[in-house]
């Protein structure tokens, strides 16, 4: 039996409740498709604040450096959010993806017709819609120096360092091409080159790699003018890439044109090579939801997603993950639906679909 190694990251708020069925329908899976994985729970975010003082504690570092693929939950909540804290959960996140290399977040965002009136999009506009954003996550201004506060003469004042370099665009660039051969061959690149010095650099590495994809057809766009386009022209887009921030923004705001933060997946891909594919890790797009954490009402299909994505990218279980997509999408389809899609069933009743789609007992031995 292949046998795949998993750093269990829940986290905080609903991470917890959707990442259990998560891991309920990978181990369902593992059954039927002749694989098992290990998972290693380790403690994030406010949780490892609580326990520890810090957000992203070593052992939980050397748990994720150990594995295949990590399954992250969320992160945050009210009771961390004091502006003055020394530390904060999401400094795990940007500690996660600094220590980890994950140069890469991939958000795909697909207009299901089910969902046409779960949507604020009128059903002709989001009709066809089927893009996958690339977002560079490990520069920009979440990582440029310096960065803080200061008072100077009395005057408070704050600095963050928008920084790219060459090597840093050109990975996230490459990769990007690559995806798109694979899907509909073509590129938007998203910049602010009229404004931003790093955008103009990052526009003239996607015109140095081009030549290298001709079967991929490029064009550059303006964050602010694809920021109105993608809400008003969803079906032009293929895949999309673009720096760090721009990449948080439009990945989020594009969540309308699927129906819910709660439907999107995205996978985080490093550096590191694992034995059947590239070390990633993956987590729902949506956050930790406190208003609704213990109520039994999270809708878990973007984490289920994710971990289809982490099947395919980082454990090399294509079938699995072609059982969990389709497994997702007929939930989608003609499933319960929480109350994100304009449903009033529970976690437990999406859960019980999902473990039924997989032609399994909901019950999975440990």
């Amino acid at each position: 039996m292949r046998r795949h190694r998993v750093a269990y990251l829940p986290g905080d708020g609903i991470g917890a409740e959707v990442c259990e069925v998560a891991r309920r329908c990978v181990d369902a899976s593992g059954l039927r498709f002749g694989f098992e994985v290990t998972w290693d729970e380790q403690l994030v975010g406010g949780a490892a604040i609580d326990a520890t003082g810090e957000p992203l504690p070593a052992a939980t570092l050397d748990s994720c450096r150990e594995a295949d693929a990590v399954l992250l939950g969320a992160v945050g909540g009210p009771r961390w959010d004091d502006p003055s804290a020394a530390v904060r959960p999401e400094d795990a996140l940007l500690g996660l993806r600094s220590a980890l290399e994950l140069f890469a977040n991939l958000r795909p965002v697909t207009a299901h017709p089910a969902l046409e009136t779960a949507s604020p999009l009128r059903p002709e506009v989001r009709s066809g819609a089927d893009l996958l954003i690339v977002r560079e996550l490990t520069g920009g201004l979440y990582f440029g120096r310096p960065q803080g506060r200061s008072t100077d003469d009395g005057v408070e004042a704050a600095v963050d360092t928008l920084r790219y370099t060459r090597p840093e665009i050109e990975r996230i660039v490459e990769l990007a091409f690559g995806l798109a051969e694979g899907r509909r061959g073509r590129l938007t690149s998203v910049d602010k080159a009229n404004v931003l010095a790093s955008s103009r650099l990052w526009r003239e590495v996607v015109d140095e790699i081009a030549p290298r994809h001709p079967s991929v057809s490029v064009e550059h766009a303006l964050v602010d003018s694809t920021a109105y386009l993608i809400l008003t022209q969803p079906g032009h887009y293929d895949v999309i890439v673009t720096e760090n921030l721009f990449g948080d923004i439009l990945s989020d705001e594009a969540a309308a044109i699927a129906g819910s933060l709660g439907l999107l997946a995205s996978a985080s891909l490093g550096t590191r090579a694992t034995e059947q594919g590239r070390f990633g890790l993956y987590e729902p797009v949506h956050g930790s939801a406190p208003a609704i954490t213990g109520l039994g009402i999270s809708n878990p299909l973007a984490t289920v997603a994710s971990a289809a994505l982490m099947l395919r990218w980082s454990l090399g279980e294509v079938e699995a993950a072609d059982a969990l997509d389709g497994a997702v999408s007929a939930a989608i389809e003609d499933g319960p639906r929480t109350g994100d899609l304009g449903g009033s069933d529970g976690t437990e009743a999406v859960a019980g679909f999902l473990m039924a789609q997989l032609m399994l007992p909901q019950e999975v031995p440990a």
